[in-house]
């Protein structure tokens, strides 16, 4: 009876650490989804042209959010109501996040060059039926006018295309009535994709990093919830001797 007595206060202590545990992990799920809706309507020109599966991976890093902030939000029912056989399936769980952060985290930095490769393929494919296709026409719009840039490498895409195309007024820096396309001085001369590459080199190391250094954070879930399962078998187990 003296063991059970103070197995009790170990459980409980457990129990409201877990919680805090939960009410911290909750959020991130939401952040997650949060993520990928915004980055999906608020880039939905670059997504859209990306060749390499960006509206996928968006719908996959919203779908994961909002995974993690139910089971979360369920993971807070068990810890309250101190069930070990869902509390070690919530530590699985939080495992197997672990490893999909690490490993998205591993595919951000490996996968880098096919991102800037698939938009510059379809770059260049939406610049060559700019005009005729009225959605490609307002994605490439779009992009010129929102990163400050002209043509895929440089303005001169424009002239090169068969046949060549004049440079569109997404391309000004100046006021649309104001502006002479011939003139190199009120146009942007710097390619699109050259912006793209330049924005992937300098963030894709922080991201992968960040990525992998948040992953340690479910551990102290796993440690968390197998520990509180285990306390609450060994009080039952005391309870009865």
């Amino acid at each position: 009876m003296g063991k059970f007595l103070r197995v009790l206060p170990s459980t409980a202590c457990l129990k409201i650490v877990l919680m805090l545990f939960n009410i911290t992990f909750w959020p991130i799920g939401i952040l997650l989804l949060y993520a990928g809706i915004w980055i999906r309507t608020q880039l939905q020109d670059y997504v859209e042209m990306n060749t390499e599966g960006g509206k996928a991976a968006l719908l996959a890093l919203a779908c994961f959010g909002a995974g993690i902030a139910l089971i979360a939000t369920l993971a807070g029912c068990c810890t309250a109501r101190g069930h070990p056989a869902l509390l070690y399936l919530y530590g699985a769980f939080l495992a197997v996040v672990t490893l999909l952060e690490i490993g998205a985290g591993a595919s951000i930095y490996a996968y880098r060059n096919s991102l800037t490769e698939g938009f510059d393929q379809a770059l260049n494919e939406s610049l060559a039926v700019y005009g005729k296709n009225h959605s490609k026409s307002v994605h490439v719009d779009t992009i010129q006018s929102t990163l400050h840039c002209c043509g895929n490498r440089d303005y001169t895409d424009w002239a090169t295309l068969t046949p060549p195309k004049e440079i569109p007024k997404s391309c000004c820096k100046v006021l649309n009535d104001q502006c002479d396309t011939l003139n190199v001085n009120d146009i942007y001369t710097q390619g699109c994709y050259n912006r793209v590459v330049d924005f992937i080199n300098s963030n894709i190391s922080l991201t992968a990093a960040c990525a992998v250094a948040i992953a340690g954070f479910p551990l102290v879930g796993v440690f968390l919830s197998c520990c509180l399962a285990s306390s609450i078998n060994k009080a039952k187990y005391e309870q009865v001797a």
